[in-house]
């Protein structure tokens, strides 16, 4: 039964991508201006906001140490390696939603992180991706007035590709590798596109 229930939690890609109906969104600036808590163990995270990644495209992920998914981790990375130079930006959005697969203290999960993937990327305190208590970053991507792809997070390892602009251009479900053809076509496409303005 629990097997049956996970795997109509993490669809297959064409019945997420069925899921989940593109509609307008009214402020791509607004991602700016999200709230979100930085990871006071991750030094390089400072930030109440995703505002010093403006002019960039964002991946952002719902990251798990003990999930079916985690070896993404590793994938995850290697995007960053290969596309950071030219303006990727992968985060990682640890929460404990999900079975209790993200139980650590921050400092365990950024030891896990870095000795297990070797993960550069940055990392930001654990949240809620779900639910009544759901954080104000996810409420935003997955709400139907913010969101052009709205709907609950499934499960860990919930992609969402965010534009230079702010806007929210794609989202991809656990089962979709940071390889896949799908991922690597919409970041470069989001990366070959030029800032507003240009």
């Amino acid at each position: 039964m629990l097997r049956r229930m996970i795997a109509a939690l993490l669809l297959s890609p064409a019945a997420a991508a069925a899921q989940f109906t593109p509609a307008n969104q009214t402020n791509p600036a607004g991602i700016y201006e999200v709230p979100i808590e930085p990871m006071k163990t991750f030094e390089s995270v400072t930030s109440n906001s995703l505002a010093p990644f403006k002019g960039k495209v964002l991946l952002l992920v719902n990251v798990a140490s003990k999930c079916g998914f985690t070896s993404q981790y590793e994938g995850l990375e290697a995007l960053q390696d290969k596309y950071g130079p030219q303006g990727l930006q992968v985060i990682g959005l640890p929460s404990n939603d999900f079975m209790g697969q993200e139980p650590g203290t921050e400092e365990e999960i950024v030891q896990f992180c870095r000795t297990k993937f070797d993960v550069s990327f940055p990392l930001y305190a654990k949240l809620h991706a779900k639910g009544d208590n759901i954080s104000p970053i996810y409420k935003y991507l997955t709400d139907p007035a913010t969101s052009p792809f709205p709907g609950a997070i499934s499960w860990n390892f919930n992609k969402f590709l965010i534009g230079r602009d702010g806007h929210i251009l794609a989202r991809f479900g656990s089962r979709e590798k940071p390889d896949s053809p799908e991922i690597i076509a919409a970041i470069e496409k989001a990366l070959a596109a030029k800032p507003a303005g240009q």
